[in-house]
Parts: structure tokens; sequence; C-alpha cells
């Protein structure tokens, strides 16, 4: 039975020597998944196994092919933030061992900076004493020689003490005096070139003094004959090195050394791409003895061996970078987001640390203004431009001993962004690596003029927000060991271009709600001192003497404020607080009263229901439930204060329309509250009053006594919300009829306040009859304005209650508003309280009253409906008979 051998089927020999077959056939043809596969599933012992039984069988020049065309860098020319997200599952990092933390703690702060993880070079060194003496190796054969050597090499992930370890082994191997290794550098993107890892090395030289006397010498790409090496990749065995063209003197002359034949091979690693390459100089034993063949063919063996491992602890090297680097970005990060108030030190902080890694003489920060969004200047340039608003300039002497800036602020120079390498930069948003400035035409060489300061080599970048807009550039000029930015220094000040973008970005965000925060106090004090009612006329009201509340009859249900202008509203409220002993028992300043209440009178506006009438009649509802209701025996002082403070502003500002019609005017309120939005708007209006100077009557309280009435008074004018007297009534309900109620419980009483607010305020329906009708037009009046402007505005048809065209049907809905608001909850106060009855009765006869008007009505409209028929009737008759008659 031939099976898919993937599955693991159980086959017979001869089917399974047919189906291995047919798999190595198709990995023959697919080497990449070969290679893939190998690269994540060999073991050590397999890597060993394949080098021991190809150490003598294989050319050198034999490489494993592949058409992998990855390109070295990946990086973008931008540094835009719009990165699509990864979603990478923690599972991931468990495959291996336990990994280091991610944060670490230096001198108490927290830190993504950990110790360097990178073997040291001394403890590779120390590894010197397990491997064999020179005479030890010298005295085995060739084939053991080489398995040694290999077996030297093969766990070493340093790149130094590797190298050092492959020169000395093939100085022994060669027999030669001196040997060098020249690693390549650059890629596809940059110029390649060649840089000497280690120089001068022979057997005996110790990898202490290597690293510590490291002179690294660069040599172009092609250039002489390990230029040429490297580039070509054919080997280079040259016996007398004065009569090749391609030999240059110079190092011969430095050191005092005499350079006789050398042989020099590339390093390539297992796709056959030349990594670096080696060379031995002069013969140790026969003096004037040139490499031979034999040589050329042992150093092409071993160094097939060192490509695939120099290649292992390159990668390795490469990885403890890149975590570096890492580290360092999220230490950047830690201090973007560390400072968001302000955006100058932050840039500041963003320039010393990049500075201090890239080692550049001079960082600087230029933030563009878009001028285009300025509607109030004339603009002398295009509108689609904008300027460099600032610029933040930071050089490597700015530091001193603290490690600290000596400049304050940024210069404001206000030119456009359209005049040298960074105007290119700000108007393209392209990078730009520049590596000798002056010959670049884009360079503005006057800078200098008037600095100083010689520019040498330039890398610039733009500064993006989150959409993508370049907000600013950011510019390093001149490394200062004389080199030019390379690809590195791209990528790094890439991602640190991109934090800069998000934190410049969250902070001038920061800085613009903090305006606006400012604006708004200014507002608010500008608003409170128009609001506030000048001490004078306060005086005026305090010299005024105050009637007993009989006199206002303010000690009745049936009460009516028709009868009274507005000093006497005034008066009136000022003997309610009188009578409820608020005054003396929270101290309050009695021209302070006054001037608070004339205050809240003036803070109402001139709407047609709810407006400051309307308060005072909710307020004065609320002290007869609290005297003559007997309720002022239930709560405390800080209830009683509260619930009156909050009759009084429970409509403050009202604008005459609903809460849902702020949601669909998309007002500024909607934004500020998203439940009970004008409720918390009249909250917010009167803690604004109150904590206005010379209104404070809450001043005198203790600073626990503050807290608890405020956040009572809150409470209550957010009850006078409906839709949250319909969340919780039907507990309040529950309660009362159950005969449980405790008041001495918070719970229970807070409940009380909250029934006892909308009772209160939609009292007016239970007046006596002549009141009610004349209050129910003017709320109808409101809402009729409301549905007008929901009409004209949104073109959409108001509810019923809100219809002009429907105005016959307000005995309908007074009699439905009745039997679904406000019975229930009169007939529950009644139940708490027998003293409360007389708003329960008030409210029935209103009821009835709606309810026979709305028969009324109904049979008015029927007379009209037949009326108009018999009309109907008659005008067709007429019609038929000059018809008739024609």
């Amino acid at each position: 039975m031939s099976v898919d051998p993937v599955y693991g089927d159980r086959q017979s020999p001869p089917e399974q020597s047919e189906e291995f077959a047919r798999m190595e056939r198709w990995m023959d043809e697919h080497p990449e998944f070969v290679h893939d596969y190998f690269a994540r599933k060999a073991k050590k012992s397999m890597v060993d196994g394949w080098l021991l039984a190809h150490a003598f069988n294989h050319s050198p020049g034999l490489h494993v092919q592949s058409d992998n065309n990855s390109s070295d860098s990946n990086s973008r020319n931008n540094s835009g933030t719009n990165t699509p997200v990864r979603k990478i599952s923690a599972q991931e990092f468990d495959k291996g061992d336990t990994l280091d933390p991610i944060v670490s703690t230096v001198d108490g702060l927290p830190t993504f900076l950990g110790p360097s993880s990178a073997p040291s070079s001394q403890s590779s060194a120390n590894n010197k004493c397990q491997r064999r003496s020179r005479s030890e190796l010298k005295a085995l054969d060739e084939k053991e020689l080489m398995y040694e050597l290999v077996i030297d090499i093969c766990n070493d992930l340093d790149v130094t003490s590797l190298c050092h370890k492959i020169l000395q082994n093939v100085c022994i191997l060669l027999d030669a005096d001196r040997c060098s290794l020249f690693l390549v550098h650059g890629s596809c993107t940059e110029e390649k070139h060649l840089v000497s890892k280690l120089f001068d090395v022979n057997a005996e030289t110790p990898l202490e003094e290597v690293s510590e006397n490291r002179e690294s010498i660069r040599i172009p790409w092609g250039t002489g004959i390990i230029g040429y090496v490297a580039k070509t990749g054919e080997p280079q065995n040259i016996p007398d090195a004065y009569k090749d063209p391609r030999f240059s003197d110079e190092v011969d002359i430095r050191m005092g050394y005499k350079t006789r034949s050398m042989l020099s091979m590339p390093v390539k690693d297992c796709t056959g791409k030349v990594i670096g390459v080696a060379q031995a100089v002069n013969k140790s034993t026969v003096e004037n003895e040139p490499f031979n063949e034999h040589d050329e063919k042992v150093f092409g063996y071993y160094l097939a061996f060192c490509g695939i491992g120099l290649k292992n602890a390159q990668l390795y090297e490469k990885s403890l970078l890149e975590n570096r680097r890492n580290q360092v970005l999220l230490d950047l990060a830690r201090v973007i987001f560390e400072e968001q108030s302000n955006v100058a030190n932050l840039i500041y902080k963003i320039m010393m640390h990049t500075q201090s890694l890239l080692q550049c003489q001079r960082c600087q920060v230029m933030l563009i203004e878009d001028l285009s969004k300025d509607k109030n200047k004339k603009l002398t340039i295009k509108k689609s431009m904008g300027i460099f608003s600032q610029v933040f300039d930071l050089e490597n002497t700015d530091f001193d001993n603290s490690d600290t800036f000596n400049r304050e602020w940024p210069a404001e120079p206000r030119f456009p962004i359209h005049i040298g390498i960074s105007g290119h930069v700000a108007t393209t948003g392209e990078t730009l690596n520049i590596p000798d400035a002056y010959k670049d035409k884009r360079f503005y060489p006057k800078a200098d003029e008037e600095t100083g300061f010689v520019t040498k080599s330039i890398l610039c970048m733009p500064i993006k927000n989150s959409n993508n807009r370049v907000i600013g550039v950011a510019q390093l000029t001149n490394k200062l060991d004389g080199t030019v930015f390379n690809k590195n220094d791209e990528n790094l000040f890439e991602a640190f271009a991109i934090f800069c973008g998000m934190g410049i970005n969250n902070t001038q965000m920061y800085e613009t709600a903090v305006r606006a925060m400012a604006k708004r106090r200014i507002a608010l004090e500008c608003l409170s001192y128009h609001a506030t009612v000048p001490a004078d006329e306060a005086n005026k009201l305090k010299t005024i003497s105050i009637p007993l509340a009989t006199e206002f009859n303010l000690l009745d249900y049936t009460f009516s404020d028709f009868g009274l202008d507005d000093d006497d509203t005034l008066r009136a409220s000022i003997r309610m607080f009188l009578d409820l002993n608020l005054v003396e028992r929270f101290r309050i300043n009695y021209e302070v009263l006054c001037r608070w209440l004339m205050s809240v009178k003036k803070n109402y506006r001139n709407v047609t229901y709810h407006n400051w009438r309307h308060a005072f009649n909710v307020s004065q509802t609320m002290f007869c439930m609290l005297k003559k209701g007997q309720m002022d025996n239930v709560f405390t002082d800080k209830e009683r204060l509260a619930l009156m403070v909050g009759c009084l502003c429970h409509d403050l500002d009202h604008r005459g329309t609903n809460n849902q019609f702020q949601k669909e005017s998309m007002s500024p309120l909607a934004d500020l509250y998203s439940t009970s939005t004008l409720e918390h708007h009249h909250f917010d209006q009167c803690i604004m009053i109150l904590s206005t100077k010379g209104n404070d009557i809450l001043s005198n309280l203790k600073q626990n006594e503050y807290e608890e009435v405020i956040n009572l008074l809150e409470a209550a004018i957010l009850s006078t919300d409906l839709a949250l007297y319909f969340k919780f009534r039907g507990t309040f309900f529950d309660l009362v009829d159950s005969g449980k109620a405790d008041w001495s419980s918070r719970d229970d009483r807070d409940l009380l306040r909250s029934m006892m607010m909308t009772a209160s305020d939609v009292s007016a329906i239970t007046k006596p009859w002549e009141v009610q009708l004349a209050v129910a037009d003017l709320i109808a009046n409101e809402f009729f304005e409301q549905g007008d402007m929901e009409k004209a505005q949104f073109k959409i048809k108001p509810m019923d209650m809100m219809d002009r065209d429907k105005k016959d049907r307000l005995p309908d809905m007074q009699v439905n508003f009745i039997d679904v608001i406000c019975m229930p909850i009169y007939k529950a106060m009644s139940d708490v309280s027998p003293h409360m009855k007389p708003l329960l009765e008030g409210c029935k006869k209103n009821r009835h009253n709606w309810e026979s008007m709305s028969i009324e009505t109904s049979k008015h409209s029927e007379d009209e409906k037949e009326n108009e028929k018999n009309d109907g009737e008659e005008k067709l008759m007429e019609d038929k008979a000059e018809i008739s008659s024609s």
C-alpha cells in the first residue's frame, strides 16, 4: 500500500525505497525548503556529522545555492507611524528557556537598558587553556589536525575571539608567519568595502593584545589584492608581493616588516556569498618559500568551515546588537512618554539621547507651522507651504558636567520650509544622507558663513505624525569620528524620528488641551464675573425686611407665585432658608446669601417655562414637604441644605430644550456629558456660582461637611432627570409598599430625596386648576418651540407633545403624563407621610379636569368632522344640480 509518507503510514520495504527516492527528488527540486527545514530542525550532532563527512571530499569553492532574494534592508524612507498591527502571541516566547526581564532598575528608576549580554573576549580567551599546544597540533596528521582545528572554532560565537582562533589556526595549518582577516561591510544599498577585523596575527599572539591594539584598515571594494579577492571570489597565491602591481608597501613601511609571499582566499557563507577575506603572509619555516598548491587546498578546506562559523557568530552578534538597539528604543519611548507636558523639554531630551547614541557634532529639530490653517495671517508664500516656527539646536559641546544642556529656549527664525536640505526634506518627506554637504546643490552654505560652523556630512529625516503629515525635520551633522553616516545610523535615526513624531504630536495635543482648559478657565472667570450680581444690589436686598412664611403662603401646597414680583420671590427664598434654620446652622453670611440668590436668579435664561419662576416654585414645594409634610424630621441639616440649594439651582442656564435636542443638535454640552446632559450642566453652573467670591454660601462649612453637601447637591440635581426617576422609582415604590422603609438608613434616604426632587419638579400638576392650566400652556409653548426648531433644523417630525400641529391633543397628553409619572410618585409620597396627601389630591383633581377637557375636545372634534361631512355632501349636491341644469 503506497501512502503519502508525510502522514507516517506503514509501508513495505520496496514501497519505502520508492517513496524515499521520490522524496529525495522532490527535495532536490526544492532546495529553499530543504535549507529552511535544516536550519529549523537540524541538531548539533547532525552538523558535526556533516562537517566530518565533508572534511576532505568537497572543494571549498562548492557551496549551497539559495534563491532567496531577500533584501538586507527593509527600512522605509519615511518615518510615518501607520504601521500594520502584528498579531503576536506570548506563547511564541515560551519556545526556548526563560528570557531575561525586560525592565530592570538602575538607581531606583525603571529602565529597559539591561546589562550587555555579549560574550566577552576575555571569557573566550580563557577557553584557550583547553586547546592543544602548537607542538601537540604539529604532531597530528593532516586529517586529525583539520578535525581538531574545526572543533576549536565550532562553539565560539564571539566574532573577535573566533577571528583570532581562525588566524592562529591558519598560521599552524600553513606554517604562515602572520595572518590577517578582513570582513565585508556594506550592502547593495550602501557602498561595499572591507575592514580589517584582526591584522598581523601570528600563532603566539594573545587575544588581549590584538583586542587592545587593534587598528582598523578600510579597503575599498575591488581595490588591491584583498579587494580583488572579495569582489571576484577567486583565491590569489602571490609568490612575490612586490612584483604584483596591486600590492601596496605602505603597511610594510609603517610596520617595519618585509612581505615576501602571500596567500589570500575568500571566506564564504553557506550561500556562497563572500563575507570576508583571509590572508596568510610569508612561510615561517623556510625563508622565501612561497605557498604551494597544497597550502591553497588546505586553506580552502578550513575556510569553508570558518565561513559557516563566522556567519553564525555574526548572526549572533547581530541579534545581540538588535536586542540592544530595541532596549535603547524602548528606553527612549519611556523618556518620551515621561515628558508629555512641554514640547521643548521633550525635544531636548530626545536630542540628548540621539546625540549621545549616534555620536554626532550637532543635532537639530525644526518644527513646522502650517500657515494654511491660520486664516488671520496674510501669506507671502503659497498657502500649501509652511514655515519652520521653532528650531532646537544641540551641539556636543553643550553638555556640562551634569550631562544637562545649556540652551533654555528654542530659536524662532520663522523661515520658509523650501530652503536648503532641511527644506527639501520637509516638503518632500524624503530622507537625505549626504556624505559631503558642499557637493550637494541643495545645501545652503550661508548658514555656515553666519555661524562659523563647518558642515561636512548630514543625515536629515522628516518627523511625521500619526496621519503621516510632516510636522518637523530632524537633522544630524558631522559624526565625531570623522566618518559619514551609514545605513545603521539611518535605521536607528528613523526609529528615533518615529518616536519623536509620536511624542511631539502627543505633547502638542496636550499643550493644545492645556491652552483650551486655560481659555475655559478664563471664560468661566469672565462668565462668573458677569453672572454675579454686584455687591450694591445685594446690599439693597439685605436691608429689606423679610415677611413671614404665612404672608407669602409658603406653607400651602396650593401656593402660586402669580401674585409675586421678582423681588418678592427673592425675599420668599430667604424666608425659606431662615425657617429651615440653614442660615444659623451653617453660619451663612446674610449678605452672601442675598447675593447668591440674586446671582442664581440672574443665571436663569428668559425661556418660556424652565426659568427662575419654575425653580422658585419647585423650591417652595420642597419647603412645604419639609415643613408641613414633616419631612424635615427625617433628613439631616446637610441634606435639607442640599435639597433647597438643589431645587433653586436644578435648571440653571436651561436653554428651553431637552437632553435629546442637545444630542441631535450636536451641542457642546452633549460632548461634555453623555448622560443627563442638561442636569450635569445645571450642577456645573451651580458649582461655578458657589465657588465665586461673594456667592460662597458654603464657605464656613468644614471640609468634610462641604464635601458631603456637594455630593448630596449633585445627587439632588441629577435626580431631576426623568430617565433616572424611571430607573429608581420601582425600587422606591416597592420599598414604600412593603412597609419596611427605614429612613434612618442612608440608602433609603437617598431614594427618598431623589423621589422628593421629582415630586417638587412636577408639582405644577398639583396646583389649583387655573394655575395648572396657565402653567400647562407655558410648558406646551416651550415644547412647541423645540418642535418648531426640530422641523426647521433637522427636517424631522417631532414627537406629539412637541408638535404644534397636535396641540388639540394636549388634554390627552396631560392625562397620560399624570398617569405615567405624577400619580405614582404622589401616591407613594402620601404613603410615606399622610401630611403630603394634598399633593395627591390636587393631582387627582387636575386629572379629572384634563380628562373632562379631553372628552369635550373629542366631542367637539367629532362635531366638526360631522359638520365638514355635511358641508361636503351639500356641496356635492349643488355641483350635481349645476351640472344637470347645464
